[in-house]
């Protein structure tokens, strides 16, 4: 009997590998991680989110068991979402812009109640359920560059303009 089982065993042990190492590899080249409790959501709801996600870009969301999580963040910079890891997990990948997953996120909570942030890790760091709604509304980087060189553009702006209003004065004198 028991040799029967044993192939089984070996069978389940390199599917839970595969499952472990592809965490592991969507790890090793993400920006940030974002759990998720989306215990409760209907079809429906779980649908639109993904495709919010997707439609965002550079995002991979994914349930996994907590156990399959908990191996593939050993020895990591993510290491600290253990303590995260209870109840039902989804997992947000973000591989291009480190708030675009928690922002994309944070779109759909008010329009899904039973959706929760449970943590956030960014460069290592690892934020609980209210600081990754901080950090969800910080703007991407697009926009953050485009507010830097609007500020930059502003005086310029308004020294050309003064100068100009000089140059007028005097060549109308």
């Amino acid at each position: 009997m028991a040799k029967a089982s044993t192939p089984n065993v070996e069978k389940n042990r390199k599917a839970k590998e595969v499952v472990v190492d592809e965490i592991r590899e969507k790890l090793s080249r993400t920006k940030s991680v974002v759990l998720v409790d989306s215990r409760g959501l209907t079809v429906s709801q779980d649908t639109t989110l993904r495709k919010s996600l997707r439609k965002a870009g550079g995002i991979d969301y994914k349930v996994y068991k907590n156990s399959m999580i908990n191996f593939a963040i050993e020895g990591t910079d993510f290491a600290g979402l253990k303590e995260y890891l209870s109840g039902p997990t989804a997992v947000a990948f973000s591989y291009e812009d480190a708030t675009a997953a928690a922002a994309a996120i944070a779109k759909n909570l008010k329009a899904m109640p039973a959706l929760e942030f449970k943590a956030s890790a960014i460069d290592g760091e690892v934020y609980d359920a209210a600081a990754t709604k901080a950090i969800a509304e910080i703007p991407s980087r697009e926009v953050l560059l485009s507010r830097l060189l609007g500020s930059f553009k502003s005086p310029m702006a308004s020294f050309a303009r003064v100068i100009n209003a000089i140059a007028e004065k005097k060549g109308e004198e």
